[in-house]
């Protein structure tokens, strides 16, 4: 366990917007959490669990403690005959455990590739891309209690899996710090590839294989969204909204060309970045913020952007949107206030 205090948090998340905690606890075994709780520590004290800071945004300085679980290891828990369940921690990369299963030909997670982020944030954010959410691969999310510090596991029924949610980002149910996912792959899998553009890049590398699935998604990822290394950002900072065939009317009345995908039940999704770039929004800037020259979708950090001039501009953009179309757009990046 590593504690500091007084940090800054510039590093640790993908806008590398500096900002501030007043403390700091790297935890690299669940039971330095065990102990920390135990010893009240927490107590009364303002938290924030933070993985790999992919999907925040900093507003200002954090008045409270942030809470890291860095646990490790990948594991083979189980094995059937078409299935094989894998372990692992919640402080491991995402993409390192997309490369361990397709590295070995089992399937079910690897239209996900490339997706930043740890294994304990996939499940928060219930992570999906390319036609496959991560809730289809989980078959158990092991956490511990920071209000009592009991350990306690979760079904995928029990988790709440919605559009880029589930229980664990909603404070009604309570806060767990995620120590583990259990996965449930497939060791003769079907690839995926009806999402307009994938079958295409698949077929260009070769047969469709779990593997050529993988290039073809790290090939597609790398030629339209920025590397965060290079171009801080958060990936999608917007929901793509959810309609009823009456609201997909009405901004047809506006816009007749809008794409829009069926889910069944009289309901249709709409792509958030292409009603941003109709209002005018892309490559636009803000301050040191921007909305990235090759997908709205994507809030940029050109230099020194303060969280505050990214929300700014991602407010801005809100507006635009409900004036042209009627429609709230909903960030998929979690605002975290000072």
């Amino acid at each position: 366990m590593e504690t500091r205090e007084n940090i800054s948090l510039k590093g640790l998340n993908t806008f590398q917007v500096d900002a501030a905690a007043e403390a700091y606890i790297r935890f690299d075994a669940e039971d330095e959490i065990l102990d920390f709780l135990a010893d009240g520590h927490l107590d009364a004290r303002r938290y924030l669990v933070l993985g790999g800071g992919s999907n925040l945004l900093f507003l200002g300085d954090f008045h409270g403690v942030v809470l890291h679980p860095a646990m490790k290891g990948i594991s083979v828990v189980g094995c059937e005959p078409d299935h094989i369940r894998v372990k692992a921690m919640a402080g491991e990369a995402w993409d390192d455990l997309v490369a361990f299963a397709v590295g070995r030909g089992w399937g079910g997670i690897e239209n996900l590739s490339l997706i930043p982020g740890c294994v304990g944030a996939s499940v928060i954010q219930n992570i999906g891309a390319y036609g496959v959410e991560v809730r289809t691969a989980v078959e158990r999310v092991e956490a511990i209690s920071l209000a009592d510090g009991r350990r306690a596991a979760f079904t995928p029924a029990e988790c709440d899996f919605g559009y880029r949610c589930s229980r664990f980002k909603d404070e009604r149910h309570g806060r767990f710090m995620i120590t583990a996912v259990v996965f449930r792959l497939c060791r003769r899998p079907t690839c995926v590839i009806r999402y307009p553009g994938v079958q295409e890049a698949v077929a260009h590398i070769g047969a469709p294989t779990v593997g050529n699935l993988r290039r073809a998604i790290i090939q597609i990822r790398e030629s339209k969204l920025p590397d965060p290394v290079v171009i801080p950002n958060a990936g999608s900072f917007f929901k793509n909204p959810v309609v009823t065939g009456a609201a997909l009317d009405r901004v047809r009345s506006v816009a007749p060309d809008v794409p829009s995908y069926p889910l069944g039940g009289g309901r249709f999704k709409l792509p958030a970045g292409w009603l941003i770039e109709q209002c005018g929004w892309k490559g636009r800037t803000h301050g040191h913020a921007a909305v990235h020259r090759d997908h709205a979708l994507v809030l940029v950090n050109n230099g020194n952007a303060t969280g505050q001039e990214i929300y700014d501009l991602s407010e801005r953009i809100r507006q635009s949107v409900s004036s042209w179309f009627g429609l709230t757009l909903e960030r998929e990046v979690v605002v975290v206030r000072s």
